[in-house]
């Protein structure tokens, strides 16, 4: 626990020692956690560099530790101005992310306090989160599922970390909640004739992608894609070339191609449901290192794991609410029917979206996670 020679410091990210200080401090805190599953490590580390990231070329960042003289780090916490973002939505909001602490107030206190002052010195008059940096980045403060490991990429936190943001002021404004879908589901015969009578109706087809030269082409074209998908949905900002290369790049990386389902009506993408094989188990074995070995216990984990992730589903403004919702359900369902996946996590569906949630659970879909997602004024 701290003493009172503890000082917040905003890190340099060019230090290294002071970057390794930000990126150990969670394997301190999770070390007699066994449901916790740490992030990779090159995607970790990937933050830091404001040169590459695509984030910075539309938004600026800083990171926090609570440390005293003798280095021992307490607390972290990173500040986000997205300015796109703000742009789109006419706001001006700043995420907070990546909080990890000690279960002290005073901590906390530093960490939130040196954020809203740099978020007021952006010109910012709010303070939202956890959110991170891309569309990867999972959302919200885990609430409610704490027994159970995450899936890749969805957040997992130490049950008193509500309290201590809460305690900043900080009021809830939504929570997200995450499923479990397996293959003794089985979804009505209507569903299915509802996604084939759209398909045939609105000429739409889902092919299937057999592989990584397939996927790669048809990724310049989901960015049109997404940014229609998000139409009339505030809290969304549309990504750039930059952010679908980024997304590309980490898709290729350990997507299965055949897990990747886009709707097609022609040569043109108008909806997508994006599945990924969990690598979750292996992360937690190389402790999310890929050197000197740990990529070859992630490529394994790639081949026989059970797991997926359907983590990412949408449809252009134009095909919703016309069986498109139908069309995505038994794709979903045809991820893990057809393939050698026996169990999928469904990711991070908003409450704002509760016809969904409903659909979903009249299917026999059980939502055994939640995250919640806070606001202040400042």
């Amino acid at each position: 626990m701290p003493n009172n020679s503890m000082q917040i410091i905003q890190i340099d990210p060019n230090d290294r020692r002071q970057v390794k200080q930000f990126l150990d401090l969670p394997f301190h805190l999770y070390q007699d956690i066994p449901q916790w599953v740490p992030p990779l490590e090159t995607d970790a580390r990937s933050v830091f560099n404001m040169r590459k990231h695509p984030f910075y070329r539309k938004g600026e960042a800083a990171f926090f530790v609570a440390t005293n003289n003798i280095s021992s780090v307490y607390g972290r916490l990173a500040v986000l101005n997205d300015q796109s973002y703000n742009a789109y939505n006419q706001t001006r909001t700043a995420f907070f992310y990546l909080f990890e602490c000690e279960n002290d107030e005073v901590v906390a206190d530093g960490l939130f306090a040196a954020a809203f002052t740099w978020a007021r010195g952006q010109g910012l008059d709010c303070v939202y989160g956890p959110k991170g940096f891309s569309l990867f980045d999972g959302l919200g403060i885990l609430v409610r599922g704490f027994e159970l490991r995450p899936a890749f990429g969805l957040p997992y936190n130490l049950s008193y970390y509500p309290d201590l943001i809460e305690r900043q002021g900080f009021i809830s404004v939504g929570e997200s909640v995450s499923g479990y879908l397996d293959e003794t589901m089985h979804f009505p015969d209507n569903v299915f004739q509802i996604a084939n009578l759209i398909k045939e109706r609105r000429g739409l087809s889902v092919p299937l992608l057999k592989n990584r030269r397939e996927l790669r082409a048809i990724i310049p074209k989901l960015k049109q894609l997404y940014n229609d998908s998000i139409q009339d949905t505030p809290g969304n900002a549309p990504i750039s070339d930059e952010d679908i290369q980024a997304i590309a790049d980490q898709m290729f990386w350990f997507a299965d191609p055949r897990l990747i389902k886009i709707v097609m009506k022609g040569d043109q993408p108008v909806g997508f449901c994006f599945a990924y094989p969990d690598i979750s188990a292996a992360l937690q074995r190389t402790k999310g290192r890929l050197l000197p070995f740990g990529w070859v216990d992630m490529l394994l984990e790639l081949r026989r794991t059970k797991w997926i992730n359907i983590n990412g589903a949408g449809m252009a403004s134009g095909y919703r609410g016309v069986g498109g919702t139908a069309l995505l359900f038994s794709e979903m369902y045809k991820s893990v029917s057809e393939s050698r996946y026996r169990f999928a996590d469904i990711v991070q569906v908003g409450e704002e979206n509760d016809k969904m949630q409903r659909e979903m659970r009249d299917f026999g879909i059980k939502f055994y996670k939640s995250h919640r997602i806070y606001e202040k004024k400042l």
